[in-house]
């Protein structure tokens, strides 16, 4: 519990920052799914679609800062790597 003022306005911002994240993330770790979900059917120009659209969440959560950058390349990178191995 806050003993000062101060302490208690930065509780309820973390709380609301933290709902807000946790909104973000959900939505990048579904969307993460389709793409998988479109990979594992073979779908190429499903699974394309659907990464272009996870690209633009995770690139926007790296920019906010809920995601480190180097996390966001990571995860662009092996879901281009999983959809590129669709051609072959």
């Amino acid at each position: 519990m806050a003993n000062h003022k101060d302490a208690a306005k930065r509780n309820r911002q973390n709380q609301k920052r933290r709902a807000h994240n946790r909104q973000y993330r959900t939505r990048m770790r579904n969307q993460i799914k389709s793409v998988r979900a479109a990979v594992e059917s073979g779908d190429q120009a499903a699974a394309n679609e659907q990464l272009r659209s996870a690209i633009s969440i995770i690139q926007r959560l790296a920019g906010k800062g809920v995601l480190h950058k180097r996390q966001a390349g990571r995860r662009i990178s092996r879901l281009q790597q999983a959809v590129n191995a669709i051609g072959q």
